[in-house]
């Protein structure tokens, strides 16, 4: 099955700019993506359930 990335709005827990994240809506995924304006680590942690898809970040370092 085919699955189109979706766009997620976010605000990098470093540097607090709003940046536009891609997220694999077919499954939860907990991963580190750099912040494309201060390029510090963010942890990323996706929710999937059916349509809906539910987005958390914080510092790498700092964990959940």
């Amino acid at each position: 099955m085919h699955f189109q990335l979706h766009e997620e709005q976010i605000t990098c827990p470093f540097c607090w700019e709003s940046i536009t994240i891609l997220v694999d809506p077919s499954e939860s995924q907990l991963y580190t993506e750099d912040c494309s304006v201060c390029c510090r680590p963010i942890l990323i942690q996706t929710d999937v359930q059916g349509d809906y898809v539910g987005v958390q970040v914080a510092q790498e370092d700092l964990g959940f």
